[in-house]
Parts: structure tokens; C-alpha cells; sequence
């Protein structure tokens, strides 16, 4: 296993982090603790000490899991990260609620690395208003949380405003070789690594797309002279940046955690040769040609009237297409356009056919005639 360190943080970190939000389940959709806590202390027996969950995540069940899994000693060896839920926050006491509600889950007296949950424009409007840093400064002060971070999903310069808003010791932002320029981007970790943040990588492999054995993209993999999955050329690129620290991965089997746990021990920032990255290039023209609707996610055509949030109707249409993956993305659509956030539909079957997203389409998509493809696709 390899190790790197953040800026403002003592430990080494494993640069494989063990995500828990995609933890084994049974049949009833609830988590395999049998089997994913052998998983969970495989990875930490194979040098992996930095466990990342949340709130939400398995219904609620990831941390109660997480405290359960690390007892016997296992919660010593790691450094264990969470997140505040923020869109549940509606004034500064409920910030104090949830961050100790989450330390009884979790059966611990401290949060190593405390994340404040999915930053986007909403939420930090919101959780600013309601004093954030303060509550943060507080948390560290009497030793609640020990490190202060955030994770993103929004543009580039909301982060680099984010970043620059508090102290903080890390981001977590999606990064993989297929999204390059996606929401925080090579600039933002750039940026964030600039200011002395660590960074902490999630979605290396796409939710599992990039790992998958697609035609047309396992040729190109071969040609390499070191054989990879594809999930190995996909973690092998995040690691090749050396402003990354931590990679979370989402592991649903064990087999996955023995070649992750392996893969890390090979995974040195630089390493990749020249042959080796002008693979990926190779690879994601490949992918982009599958490309069904070409919307560059721009955000211009919302909001519509109608609650219909285009650039994810669009982006999770075209990843079912691309990677071959209609029930994942059916997944993520429901969850997405499902009110997850908001408690508001956002489905693109609530389009009533105004045209005024079509008015202000930079690129001139017909966005109602791609809206009936998306329903057409996975239903109303």
C-alpha cells in the first residue's frame, strides 16, 4: 500500500480509500454485514486506513454499519471520514444535531476527516447563511471533528469561491479520465492543491462504468504492454496525479478489494508512460462517439417551468448508452430526477412542451425531442 499526506493533515493516508456507499446487499436490499465487513477489514489489514461514509448512504445503514465493522480494535487503524447532510440543515443547531447524532452512529468520539455533504450553489447559499465555518471552527475546537473538508457537485468557480470561504483541509470532487473539465475538474484540484487542500477523489471509475469490458474500448486497453483491467487503468489515472491524495472506491465484493488493495501498491503519481496515457486518449474518443445527445451540461436551459432538470436527464441517457449501462443509469436517474435532494421531481416526462429551454440553448439542442428520447428510454 502507498501512502500520502495532505498539506494540513499529520497522518499518511492509504491512497485507496474504502467507500461505503456500495456496500454488498442481500436480496431485501439491505447490507451483507457478513460479507462486506470481511471486506472492510481485508482492506485495512492490507494497509487501507482511510474509510469514507455518510449519512444517507444504504438508507441510513452505512454508518451504523461502519461503527459495527470497526469494532474489535479496527477503529484505531483508520482515519474515518463523514459528511454533514446538508440538505437537511435548516438553522446552526441542526448542524450540532446531526454531527452528534452521526458520533453516536458511528459509536466514536471524533470524526477524523468531517465533510460537509455535496456543496452546490443551493446548499452553500443556505449553509452560509446559517454559519457554517463557525459551526466547523466549534466542532474542531472541542474536538468532535478533526479535520474539515467538503464534498462538490456544482461548476468550477463555485468551487474555487468555496475553497478560498474557510480553512479547510481537503475537497472531495468527482474526478476520473472521462471527466476531466466535469464540475471541479483538473482545474479546481489544481486550484485546491494550489491553496494547500488535500483532495480526496470519488467516482475514479464512473460508479463502475469504466470498469466495464465494452467493445471497441477493451482493444485499445490491449495494446498497452503492461496488462490492466478497466478499472485498473481507470485508478491507475486519478493516482498519476500527484495533487490527489485519497481515491475512494465503492466496493461491492471481495474480489474487488483484493485487486484494488493490489493495484495501490503500483499507484505512484508520475508513473504512467507516455504509450500508457495516450491510451486514455484514445479510449475516451472512443466513448464520446457513443455520445447520444451532445449537451455540454452548461446549465442555460434550467430552470424549466416544469421542474424538468435537462443536463441530468440528458447526461444519465447518455450513460446508459455509452457504457452499455441501462439499468445503472435507470439507478442513478431515479435517484437524481427522483427528488433525492429536494423532495421535487425532476423527470423528464414533466415536460410540457413550452420551448423556452430550446430559447436559451447556446447550442441549439432540440431539447424537446431529446427530453421524448429520455422518456422513451426509461419510462415515465
Amino acid at each position: 500500500m502507498l501512502y500520502r499526506k495532505m498539506f494540513k493533515a499529520a497522518p499518511e493516508l492509504s491512497i485507496l480509500g474504502f467507500g461505503c456507499m456500495r456496500l454488498p446487499v442481500k436480496e431485501d436490499g439491505k447490507i451483507d454485514e457478513d460479507h462486506a465487513t470481511k471486506m472492510l477489514r481485508y482492506a485495512i489489514d492490507h494497509g487501507v486506513n482511510y474509510v469514507d461514509t455518510a449519512y444517507p448512504y444504504h438508507n441510513g445503514e452505512s454508518e451504523p454499519f461502519v461503527s459495527r465493522a470497526l469494532s474489535g480494535g479496527y477503529r484505531e487503524k483508520v482515519y474515518l471520514a463523514t459528511k454533514l447532510p446538508s440538505w437537511l440543515i435548516t438553522s446552526r443547531g441542526d448542524m450540532d444535531k446531526y454531527l452528534n447524532e452521526q458520533l453516536v452512529r458511528l459509536n466514536t468520539d471524533h470524526i477524523d476527516f468531517y465533510l460537509v455533504h455535496g456543496l452546490n450553489t443551493v446548499f452553500w447559499k443556505n449553509l452560509s447563511g446559517l454559519g457554517i465555518t463557525d459551526f466547523l471552527n466549534d466542532a474542531i475546537a472541542d474536538g468532535r471533528i478533526h479535520h474539515a473538508g467538503f464534498s462538490f457537485h456544482d461548476s468550477v468557480t463555485l468551487f474555487k469561491k468555496i475553497v478560498d470561504a474557510y480553512d479547510w483541509t481537503f475537497a472531495q470532487i468527482q474526478y476520473n479520465f472521462m471527466d476531466e473539465h466535469y464540475q471541479a475538474g483538473t482545474e479546481g484540484l489544481r486550484y485546491a492543491a494550489k491553496k494547500g487542500l488535500g483532495v480526496v477523489v470519488m467516482e475514479p471509475i464512473r460508479g463502475g462504468l469504466l470498469g466495464r469490458d465494452i467493445a471497441g474500448v477493451r482493444e485499445i486497453w490491449r495494446e498497452a504492454k503492461t496488462s490492466r483491467s478497466p478499472a485498473g487503468w481507470a485508478l491507475r489515472w486519478v493516482w498519476n496525479h500527484p495533487e490527489v491524495t485519497v481515491v475512494l472506491s465503492g466496493m461491492s465484493a471481495m474480489e474487488q478489494v483484493k485487486q484494488n488493495v493490489a493495484l495501490a501498491g503500483t499507484g505512484h503519481a508520475g508513473s504512467l508512460t507516455k504509450a500508457e496515457l495516450s491510451l486514455y486518449g484514445k479510449v475516451r474518443k472512443e466513448l464520446e462517439k457513443r455520445v447520444m445527445i451532445p449537451c455540454t451540461n452548461c446549465g442555460y436551459c434550467i430552470p424549466c417551468p416544469n421542474g424538468v432538470n435537462i443536463p441530468i436527464c440528458f447526461e444519465e441517457f447518455n450513460k446508459g448508452n455509452i457504457y452499455e449501462a441501462k439499468e445503472q443509469a435507470m439507478q442513478h436517474y431515479m435517484m437524481l430526477c427522483g427528488g433525492f435532494f429536494d423532495n421535487q421531481p425532476h423527470f423528464a416526462s414533466l415536460c410540457k412542451e413550452c420551448g423556452e429551454c430550446e430559447e436559451k440553448c447556446p447550442q441549439g439542442l432540440p431539447i424537446q425531442k431529446h427530453l421524448k428520447k429520455v422518456v422513451e428510454y426509461f419510462g415515465k
